[in-house]
């Protein structure tokens, strides 16, 4: 019997060509005919006219979910790190230039810049925080465990995927579309840099995998995603995880969290949800003992 015929005779073989080898016969078939030239006759699949209808946003919600999931799966990515912030905080190295180029601002601008400046210094305990998590190269069950992830843009964000670069660690970015020009940050790993629409579908991979959460101060971005943890942690959705807040100075100046329970609308208890750090020794520290881990 030739191995042709064995083949042909393989009861778990295959029987029907997977979708990849369908799109190449279609590729090398030349579409010669008004009928075959029709975007009706494009392979539903292939048809990015067709995937972007309105009628398909259900499909597309599950494309977004999936990809990245399969993606950090075979990346052999356990859990994470998650580090949200600022996409405006200057790096040290960049706080001169942002105070000289502010010299001739109008008053408010220029005190504006002045406070960005004042929390570099949060650039630089991201980019620690980072760098020990990387350093310490923790795997578990065959997968890399307190992966740094990020939304891949600058400052906050750059600092932290920085910090696994210099550690020779990989690590993630999850961007976002928007409307103005956006790009991840060069320190994010090119095979880890995923790229959604959908905000829901974004703030759900930065927590599917995350056993760890540093929050840096920020603006409307960070407190969606800062508030949804909470959220999520508060109403059971989701199992306790240590969330570290960075800069106890801004968020109470910013949020009254006090007040709200003062309020009723949150439980004193609530406000244990979230730990107030400095440093990324102190983040750590929670972090290990939390997990009881070899610090």
């Amino acid at each position: 019997m030739t191995d042709e015929e064995k083949h042909k005779r393989e009861l778990a073989d295959r029987k029907f060509y997977p979708a990849e080898t369908e799109a190449e016969f279609d590729k090398s078939h030349p579409k010669q005919t008004p009928q075959t030239a029709h975007p009706a006759y494009r392979l539903a699949f292939q048809d990015q006219d067709f995937l972007l209808r309105e009628e398909l946003r259900p499909v597309r919600f599950q494309l977004e979910l999936l990809k990245p999931e399969m993606l950090l799966d075979e990346a052999g990515v356990g859990s994470t790190l998650v580090v949200y912030g600022s996409a405006r905080i200057p790096s040290p190295e960049e706080a001169e230039a942002a105070l000289e180029r502010a010299k001739n601002l109008p008053d408010e601008e220029k005190r504006i810049a002045e406070s960005l400046v004042a929390k570099s210094k949060y650039y630089t305990e991201s980019y620690r925080l980072a760098r020990i998590s990387s350093d310490k190269s923790i795997v578990e069950d065959g997968k890399r465990q307190f992966v740094v992830c990020s939304g891949g843009g600058p400052s906050i964000m750059e600092a932290a995927n920085k910090g696994a670069s210099d550690a020779g660690a990989e690590s993630i970015g999850l961007n976002i579309i928007l409307p103005h020009e956006q790009a991840p940050n060069k320190y994010v790993t090119p095979y880890l840099a995923l790229n959604f629409h959908y905000f829901a579908l974004r703030k759900m991979h930065f927590l599917l995998r995350a056993r760890a959460v540093a929050v840096f101060p920020g603006g409307f971005g960070t407190f969606d995603e800062f508030f949804e943890l909470l959220t999520l942690i508060q109403t059971g959705k989701m199992k306790p995880i240590p969330i570290l807040l960075f800069g106890k100075e801004f968020w109470t100046r910013v949020i009254d969290f006090d007040a709200l329970a003062e309020e009723g609308t949150i439980s004193r208890k609530d406000l244990d949800l979230f730990r107030w750090c400095e440093t990324a020794d102190e983040a750590w520290a929670h972090i290990s003992a939390f997990y009881d881990l070899d610090r």
